[in-house]
């Protein structure tokens, strides 16, 4: 079983599933976001943020593929360029920190420690790249609650390193430091190897 990690561009933005390719829940404000949608512009305005940040900052997404076929992704940024983080009960996120904002291991490829991986390949990005840590908004489940989809629940956070800087009882919020990862480097790189068959594709370190 042949599998990878590539970076996310605007040549493999179409891998996205479709409903994270339209959604802008963290790209843009909270009213801005709605306007795009009542536009049936999203895709255009996703297309755009990912632009932007990939010209302005560097890489900030990565996606995980199977046999070819996608098999869940993930995306990230530094605060500055994620304007719904601002809406949120627990922020700001910490200025020596970049925000995880979504993570997705599709059907039929779940439970197979490629979330784990995700998370682990961006805290070793981050940490070539001269960041402290990452920080994530969490959604915390409760008796009658459901969880929104845009965010990761807490629980996954906590069982992939995070710990609990600002508590909330409906989103808070987590962080994960980078130099844990140095700890961390032979099992990644292990796991790396295990599940991508070593045939990953990184690119060049940027001085998230």
């Amino acid at each position: 079983m042949g599998r990878r990690i590539a970076p996310l561009t605007l040549d493999n933005l179409a891998d996205l599933p479709t409903t994270c390719r339209s959604c802008v829940f963290w790209e843009l404000d909270p009213v801005s976001a709605r306007e795009a949608v009542e536009s049936g512009k999203p895709e255009l305005e996703k297309e755009g943020w990912i632009s932007a940040v990939l010209l302005e900052w560097g890489s900030c997404g990565r996606i995980v593929y199977v046999d070819d076929a996608p098999a869940g992704f993930v995306l990230y940024a530094p605060p500055a360029y994620v304007p719904r983080s601002l809406a949120f009960p627990t922020s700001p996120v910490s200025p020596d920190a970049v925000q995880l904002m979504i993570s997705r291991v599709l059907p039929g490829y779940q439970r197979q420690g490629l979330g784990r991986v995700l998370v682990q390949t961006v805290a070793k990005d981050l940490l070539g790249r001269g960041f402290r840590a990452i920080e994530a908004f969490g959604a915390a489940a409760g008796p009658g609650r459901e969880l929104p989809s845009c965010v990761l629940p807490a629980d996954h956070l906590l069982a992939v390193g995070f710990k609990t800087v600002r508590p909330h009882q409906r989103y808070p919020r987590l962080r994960l430091e980078a130099r844990a990862t140095v700890s961390w480097k032979d099992d990644v790189e292990g796991a790396l190897e295990r599940l991508l068959g070593g045939a990953r594709k990184e690119p060049a370190l940027r001085p998230f």
